[in-house]
């Protein structure tokens, strides 16, 4: 998983794509586990049914916000810290995501040459 160095050459574009396919299934786990939590936590602690503890995490991890009304403590505070560990990890997810690509486009401008 080693990226090339500055000084070596850009990779050619078939092992970039592959790389941008790993990277996307390394982001597509995160999002699927991220979800997971959220499904589990929210069908435990809010009671919601399946359908809705998916639409519930997908909305919060996206950043969307809630649809359902959270009744009891220990589905405010789920809610809570799902909603704080969401921020961080579409953050992460998108970094992830875009890693490739912005190495890519700083190795071919050559930004980190300082000579």
């Amino acid at each position: 998983m080693k990226l090339e160095h500055k000084t070596e050459k850009v990779v050619s574009v078939k092992r970039f794509v592959f790389r941008l396919l790993r990277y996307s299934c390394y982001a597509v786990i995160l999002i699927l586990f991220s979800v997971g939590i959220g499904m589990m936590g929210y069908h435990h602690f809010a009671q919601l049914n399946w359908l809705d503890s998916f639409h519930m995490a997908c909305l919060i991890l996206t950043g969307m916000g809630p649809v359902a009304e959270m009744q009891s403590s220990g589905a405010k505070v789920f809610d809570s810290l799902y909603a704080l560990y969401s921020g961080v990890a579409f953050l992460s997810i998108t970094a992830v995501f875009f890693a490739p690509i912005v190495h890519r486009i700083m190795h071919i401008l050559h930004v980190g040459d300082s000579e």
